[in-house]
């Protein structure tokens, strides 16, 4: 019996080093959606941290989260961070950079449920003079273990159809 174990504990182990060897270190989810809206407006919303709150797909799985703005909003340096239940956790975003009229760049700085940095994106594009094209993306490094929990949990798929809940919302606000 406990030779069983043993094989199965190494087999496990075995596994998981796999994994972790040929796991993508490099996450990039993106998802974008057309909005029926100038992007002058469009971009003029999406810089403000603030109405994030409005669209987010993570603000519905958790109304009472606490939510607090450093900095200017809207501008770079912005910051604001969140405490929530163990769905949306606790973590911080701050506007990098702003290419006025077609980019927000962030950076996402999550303490919990697992500590890591990404990098956000908001990209608008014009479409004719009432549609808008929005790329909302996110760009990370996994290293191990973190990229196989990834691999295992399919973050890129989890997160990829929160964004297109987010954007869906996002539109809906946007063509009221």
């Amino acid at each position: 019996m406990l030779k069983i174990v043993l094989i199965g504990l190494v087999a496990f182990i075995g596994l998981v080093t796999v994994l972790g060897i040929v796991a993508p270190r490099d996450m990039k989810i993106e998802k974008s959606i057309v909005i029926n809206q100038p992007k002058d407006k469009v971009f003029e919303y999406l810089r403000y941290l603030k109405n994030g709150s409005e669209w987010s797909p993570w603000e519905k799985k958790d109304p009472h989260m606490v939510k607090t703005c450093r900095g200017v909003d809207g501008q770079v340096g912005a910051v604001g961070a969140w405490s929530g239940n163990n769905e949306v956790g606790v973590g911080e975003q701050e506007i990098k950079a702003i290419t006025e009229g077609q980019r927000i760049d962030t950076e996402l700085r999550f303490q919990k449920p697992m500590k890591t940095t990404s990098q956000g994106y908001l990209i608008t594009e014009s479409l004719g003079e009432v549609q808008t094209k929005v790329t909302w993306g996110m760009t990370g490094r996994s290293s191990f273990p973190g990229n196989v929990i990834c691999l295992v949990m399919h973050m890129n798929k989890k997160v990829g159809g929160e964004f297109e809940s987010g954007l869906a919302s996002l539109k809906t606000i946007l063509e009221k």
